[in-house]
């Protein structure tokens, strides 16, 4: 097993991510929150990302059915790391904010159909 670490930009939050076999399922997403933030994503299981610094300054963004839990730097804004409505017992973390990983290397990014999952209707 490999851990490597993570921050957001400012650095206020840190976390760690443990690999068993490199980064697993990595992908975007192209449901409405995920396809406007663009980020690349690898999952790992919820026991496997822990967050080591900064948990008072991370915001919780929720919507729809309110399963899935975003997660943003309430300082700089960005996205470090979120549990998945489609899987709640994976995180989905953001591989750009991993110590020297270069997403623009990664040759095969697969896509998530998230677009596809039903939404619940809050009209009165």
């Amino acid at each position: 097993m490999q851990t490597v670490k993570g921050t957001c930009h400012c650095k206020a939050i840190e976390f760690e991510v443990d690999l068993v076999d490199g980064f697993e399922n990595v992908r975007r997403c192209n449901c409405s929150i995920c396809s406007r933030k663009g980020a690349v994503m690898a999952g790992v299981t919820l026991e496997r990302l822990r967050v080591t610094g900064g948990a008072d300054k991370l915001t919780l963004y929720q919507w729809n059915t309110k399963i899935a839990k975003h997660y943003f730097c309430s300082i700089c804004g960005i996205y470090t790391h979120h549990q998945r409505r489609s899987v709640p017992t994976e995180f989905g973390f953001n591989l750009a904010c991993i110590e020297g990983v270069d997403i623009t290397s990664i040759e095969v990014i697969g896509v998530s159909n998230g677009a596809a999952q039903s939404l619940v209707d809050t009209a009165p």
